[in-house]
């Protein structure tokens, strides 16, 4: 058997830095990362740094010119054997929740038969609010797996639930879910 693919999706937040972290311990453990990213994630990190870690090329774009002829959120979808989300944002979980696909990783995400870890990264109001904890519990229930966040400094100053998951708890939480 070969290794074990592994999508990380990177959205739009503050810890977006800790992407690196995970690409570099997953890969260090033998698995193949192919990094997908929200326009948004592209203004707190670049596709460079983490097609540098990954070795492999970054995707963000829902309608770029393929280099083969594959519809490229179904091929991504097809090919991993884990999705997972570090950070997701309130903005995202939201959205898989009600099932809107309207960027790549939503789309790869609805498309793919894999599992999905979630590692929530946001403001504590945000990770609070009622809407979110209940697509939170709905996502859940549909078994998708979440990790973290834990209680943090975030990203005003600020101490409260929404920080990123340590990124050891995450990279444990990704080789449990493919063994």
């Amino acid at each position: 058997m070969g290794k074990k693919e592994i999508i990380l999706g990177v959205t739009a937040s503050i810890a977006s830095f800790k992407a690196c972290e995970i690409i570099r311990a997953l890969k260090e453990d033998g698995f193949n990362l192919t990094v997908l990213m929200t326009k948004d994630a592209m203004e707190f990190i670049t596709p460079l740094s983490l097609a540098a870690l990954s070795r492999n090329k970054v995707y963000s774009e829902m309608f770029a010119g393929p280099e083969a002829w594959d519809i490229e959120h179904i091929s991504l979808a097809e090919r991993c054997d884990l999705i997972l989300l570090a950070p997701a944002t309130a903005n995202m979980i939201n959205k898989l929740a009600c099932g809107i696909c309207d960027d790549l990783i939503s789309c790869t995400v609805l498309a793919a038969k894999a599992p999905v870890l979630i590692a929530p990264a946001m403001n504590s109001n945000m990770y609070e609010h009622k809407i979110t904890q209940e697509n939170i519990s709905r996502l859940k229930a549909i078994g998708y797996k979440f990790v973290g966040p834990q209680k943090g400094k975030l990203a005003t100053g600020k101490i409260g639930i929404g920080h990123l998951a340590d990124v050891a708890d995450i990279v444990k939480e990704a080789k449990r879910i493919l063994k």
